[in-house]
């Protein structure tokens, strides 16, 4: 795998023959605003940088750019299994057993989590925005691993942190809804007010714990706080996304 662009490897005990990697914004031909390693096709880039990125992201990768199975995010919890035979299915998680084939997940503030069982036989990636946290796509793409939660591994990539995500009362009580043991993750008042400062990260550590999964990695590393490194939708709008891949060699 060539060091070339500047990737992260996520620090967890995966089985050898599991691959993970989240991209930076850094190492690609995109323009401002969306400077440098967008991966996205949804955001008003030139289409033309966005392939020549997903190229440069496959051939560091020692990958082919068709194994890559990019999603229609829509904030919701739907979950299809790699290989599809829709280009671009609409979805916020994917899973594969097979292979070669790399689940994606595009993020710009919203909560990437990779997922591996520890035999190394099935991979999945969920994209975690609040909305989608709340509604189940945690639950949906966990429910599809043939092991039991205990013996899955999950890994938690970049996105907002606690002290940058304000929200409002609707979204504590959404997830109050489903669990009491949320409230701890609103820690402090926002700053309009009613409103609060939410930890998206120990929210999803909530869920996976209520599902049966303990083994979870991967400390806060703030979008919102780090131009230089990231993009950050809430920080700028119109912007790139990273990409977090997980897929199985043979």
């Amino acid at each position: 795998m060539s060091t070339d662009l500047p990737l992260i490897t996520p620090d967890w005990p995966a089985p050898a023959r599991v691959r993970a990697v989240c991209t930076t914004r850094a190492g690609g031909v995109s323009e401002v605003p969306w400077q440098s390693l967008n991966l996205a096709m949804h955001v008003g880039d030139d289409p033309s940088h966005v392939d020549v990125n997903r190229r440069r992201l496959a051939g560091h990768l020692n990958l082919e750019p068709e194994a890559f199975g990019w999603l229609d995010q829509v904030h919701g919890t739907d979950v299809v299994e790699l290989p599809v035979k829709q280009r671009v299915p609409s979805a916020d998680a994917a899973m594969t057993a097979h292979p070669g084939q790399v689940c994606a997940i595009l993020t710009a503030d919203c909560l990437p989590v990779l997922l591996c069982d520890r035999a190394g036989n099935q991979v999945a990636a969920a994209h975690a925005g609040w909305r989608g946290l709340c509604q189940g796509v945690l639950e949906n793409v966990i429910g599809q691993f043939r092991s039991s939660p205990a013996e899955l591994l999950a890994w938690l990539g970049p996105a907002i942190g606690p002290e940058r995500f304000e929200v409002g009362p609707e979204v504590r009580e959404s997830f109050l809804a489903s669990s009491p043991l949320a409230e701890k993750a609103f820690h402090k008042q926002g700053a309009r007010p009613g409103h609060y400062m939410a930890d998206l990260y120990q929210l999803a550590r909530i869920r996976l714990s209520a599902l049966g999964v303990t083994s979870v990695f991967g400390e806060p590393v703030c979008t919102v706080s780090d131009p230089s490194r990231f993009y950050s939708y809430r920080r700028d709008g119109q912007t790139g996304r990273m990409a977090s891949l997980i897929w199985l060699t043979a």
